[in-house]
Parts: C-alpha cells; sequence; structure tokens
C-alpha cells in the first residue's frame, strides 16, 4: 500500500500527490467520495452517470409550464431576461423577509 506524508494548507486542503492522481486517473474533473472509518480518511474517486427519465414531478410541473414557456418565446424575451427577472424577484422576496424578522 502507497502512502505519503501531507500537510494540510489553510482552511483544511490538501493537495493529493500526482503519483495518486495518475494511478487513480483522477483529473479536474474527478468527484471523490470521502469517508471516514475507523479513524481514517478515505477519497475515492465516483463516477456520475446521467439518470434515465428523471424525476416524474419535475417533468410534471415542467410541462405544466410549458404553455408560458412558448409565450415567452413567442414574445422575443430571451432565457437571460427571464432568469435576471426571476432573480430579481427572488432578491426582493429574501429582502422583504429579512425586514419583518
Amino acid at each position: 500500500m502507497a502512502s505519503k506524508i501531507v500537510r494540510q494548507l489553510r482552511g483544511g486542503q490538501i493537495t493529493i500527490p500526482v503519483e495518486f492522481r495518475r494511478q487513480l486517473g483522477i483529473n479536474e474533473d474527478t468527484l471523490l467520495r470521502m469517508t471516514i472509518d475507523h479513524g481514517a480518511l478515505h477519497l475515492t474517486p465516483v463516477q456520475v452517470a446521467e439518470a434515465g427519465g428523471g424525476s416524474a414531478w419535475l417533468r410534471e410541473l415542467y410541462d405544466y409550464f410549458e404553455p408560458v414557456r412558448q409565450e415567452i418565446r413567442e414574445r422575443g424575451i430571451s432565457e437571460k431576461e427571464v432568469n435576471a427577472d426571476i432573480d430579481a424577484a427572488l432578491k426582493a422576496v429574501r429582502a422583504k423577509r429579512r425586514t419583518e424578522q
């Protein structure tokens, strides 16, 4: 079993030695599962697969709002504009809730 001594950086970050990354096929896009087992920290690369079909309730919600999305497209409003309006509305609601607390 290979082992190395590493020093944590400020904030608890550590660097995985390059030899270990190569051996495990870890790159900048690799997700890692972190587990504590009997006082030992284990890091395991994980593969994320596309979920088939998705969530039924999310599909139902998406379909419910299709007429609204169609109307927005017909009016020539961009998705970026819609998202900006949604963000502004959320910001206003959150600000209102903070003042009420």
